[in-house]
């Protein structure tokens, strides 16, 4: 979906869906909504920057970002950051399938990741999905062709209850390093829990630690990893 389909309305009330919740001192969660102000699916290589937040909701999120008094910063995005999700000749995420300098969506992206370098907010995290598999990604401006950010790491999961497929090729604008990826054995593998995935975060007393564990649908953990806090 993007704005032009969503523009013909949802029967739902016009509220806002991208939103902040504060948990307490060790965690603030953002949700994004990265469909309403989304555009068409191109090939992604515009020299200007092309909407997938738009520019009210990037820089609210900067605002929040830089306000936040958490521990730790979640932002749950509904499109992945690196995955290559291919639509026909259009890419439906913010990958472009280039490993240079950003185009098109992935200069909104640059610039949130730029900002929350700037004013130095620390201890984000990034919870994303929307594709039919799980996978830990690490980015840094070492490996990167755009290197104005800090380094910071990408958990996906998917699909709940859907066929697995993949893993999808990474793009190499912002660095991103496969750290564990796992799929079902075949195009539309069945449902039997063992290629459905979801994920888990525990936050240690005093944000100490954060703790994501990537779950198969039969409870099974493929991967975890914990991240301790920059103070």
């Amino acid at each position: 979906a993007d704005g032009r389909t969503l523009s013909h309305g949802t029967g739902f009330e016009p509220e806002r869906i991208y939103r902040r919740f504060e948990r307490g001192p060790d965690l603030d969660v953002f949700v994004l909504d990265m469909r309403t102000h989304k555009g068409e699916n191109t090939d992604g290589l515009e020299q200007q920057a092309t909407a997938i937040l738009g520019e009210e909701q990037l820089q609210w999120l900067l605002k929040g970002l830089r306000r936040s008094q958490a521990t730790w910063k979640v932002i749950l995005a509904d499109l992945p950051l690196g995955i290559i999700v291919p639509d026909g000749d259009g890419q439906e995420s913010i990958a472009n399938a280039e490993d240079g300098a950003p185009l098109g969506r992935e200069l909104e992206l640059a610039r949130l990741l730029s900002g929350i370098k700037s004013q130095r907010t620390r201890n984000v995290v990034f919870l994303t999905g929307d594709v039919h598999y799980c996978a830990a990604h690490h980015y840094s401006p070492e490996r990167a062709a755009f290197t104005d950010f800090e380094p910071f790491w990408e958990f996906v999961a998917g699909p709940i209850n859907a066929g697995s497929f993949g893993p999808n090729e990474m793009d190499g604008t912002f660095g991103p390093e496969v750290d564990f990826q796992k799929a079902g054995p075949a195009m539309g593998s069945p449902r039997d829990g063992t290629g459905q995935f979801f994920g888990r975060v525990e936050i240690a007393p005093q944000g100490e630690s954060f703790t994501v564990e990537l779950v198969d649908a039969n409870g099974a953990v493929q991967y975890a990893r914990t991240l301790t806090p920059e103070r």
